[in-house]
């Protein structure tokens, strides 16, 4: 899958810097925010223009619960409440070639949650716009290839199940 450029971690930073291009195993979260109503919010990724989930890279010495609380407030402005792991997943289906040539595969564990916090924003770098979406909403939404794989390997369906 090709993906888009995102803003490196130090940590990420200095590891591309002695290994070039080559593959990263990266541990990452989705953060699936639920509201009373069964919607759930989403990002508008700036670089493609299309919806995905909250989330990103665990940083060194950080927890998956940690960086899921994080990712939520930097890229939706939003403090939440994680409800559950709904999976942990990876495979081929996961594997992002960046537009500057950087190959990652990504190992995301899926967190439900609830925003407790704060208006949805976006962040204006990584994300352009927040949502919620219906069940019937998210069934037309155009995600990224990425948030397809993700919803499929953890049942999300247009149900919001």
């Amino acid at each position: 899958m090709y993906a888009r450029s995102v803003a490196l971690s130090p940590y990420l930073r200095g590891l591309r810097e002695k290994i070039g291009h080559e593959l990263v195993l990266l541990p990452s979260v989705a953060v699936l925010p639920w509201d009373e109503r069964g919607r759930l919010l989403m990002v508008r990724e700036a670089n493609t223009g299309r919806w995905q989930t909250i989330g990103g890279a665990i940083e060194p010495d950080e927890s998956p619960h940690e960086a899921a609380v994080r990712e939520a407030a930097e890229e939706a402005g939003v403090a939440v409440s994680l409800q559950r792991i709904r999976g942990v997943v990876g495979g081929p289906r996961f594997r992002l070639l960046y537009p500057n040539g950087d190959l990652v595969s990504y190992v995301p564990t899926i967190f439900d949650a609830s925003v407790m916090r704060g208006t949805p924003r976006p962040d204006g770098e990584e994300t352009l716009e927040v949502a919620w979406f219906s069940p019937a909403q998210l069934a037309a939404a155009e995600l990224t290839e990425f948030t397809h794989a993700l919803f499929e390997v953890a049942h999300v369906d247009a149900a919001g199940a």
